[in-house]
């Protein structure tokens, strides 16, 4: 079903996996998409349905420059702003012994302050219209941990504590906040797992399978629509039951 009204989305790290899914959902319901990349866009994420509301801009959310510049081109292009979903993220995964600073500060500069970036510049816009949609993407990691993940879990823990901290702030405007947390999800971050690794993170999924990108991007557009102005500050799992409720 389409939007009555299309609206301008703006989705981070949209290229390829859950961020495409995401973007592919609202373009297909009528909105008009801008999509942030920071490497190269796939030819897959060039043939999206109503291609002709879909932009993609390179962002590396880490720059607060390049984040001014993607919001300008998106707003010259679909208008203001009204949906944001901060998905970009990036791993480095070593056990705490072994892991640099380097690879703990790269990895929060990108999943949360980049998102911390890219939701005060949209907030501004959201403000004045009066009426706004954010989530965060966030991970089961960030709810019961992850060994070898101390720097992204941090991170998407962290999302948590911004989300519901930024719902405070807004109080009664009609700007929602929310966290959609995927579990284990047919990505190319899921792909890399070793058979083994991918077995165990089975056993401990009640669905006894791997999620979909568009299984989350169901809960993305839900969030983000006409029934949803009421769930603010909340963590929504797309897991399978492994996180259980964490």
């Amino acid at each position: 079903m389409t939007q009555a009204t299309a609206r301008s989305v703006f989705v981070t790290g949209g290229n390829r996996g859950i961020g495409l899914a995401i973007a592919r959902r609202f373009a297909a319901a009528g909105d008009r998409v801008t999509v942030t990349y920071r490497g190269e866009m796939p030819p897959e994420a060039e043939n999206t349905e109503n291609s002709g509301n879909f932009l993609a801009v390179r962002c590396d959310v880490t720059d607060s420059q390049q984040v001014d510049q993607a919001f300008k081109e998106a707003e010259a292009a679909h208008g203001p702003v009204g949906v944001l979903v901060a998905n970009a993220g990036a791993t480095h995964d070593r056990l705490l012994v072994r892991m640099t600073e380097a690879d703990f500060t790269s990895v929060i500069d990108t999943n949360l302050t980049g998102a911390f970036r890219v939701a005060q510049r949209a907030v501004r816009g959201m403000l004045r219209a009066g009426h706004g949609r954010i989530v965060l993407i966030s991970s089961t990691a960030a709810l019961h941990g992850a060994p070898g993940q101390t720097n992204y879990a941090a991170a998407k823990a962290g999302l948590v504590g911004f989300a519901r901290s930024l719902t405070q702030e807004l109080g009664p405007r009609d700007i929602t906040c929310n966290v959609v947390a995927p579990g284990l999800t047919e990505t190319d971050m899921s792909r890399a797992l070793t058979p083994e690794q991918r077995r165990e993170l089975l056993r401990t999924t009640p669905a006894g399978r791997l999620g979909t990108p568009e299984e989350v991007a169901d809960a993305v557009t839900f969030l983000t629509g006409p029934r949803a102005g009421y769930i603010r500050g909340a963590v929504i799992p797309v897991d399978g039951g492994a996180g259980l409720g964490h």
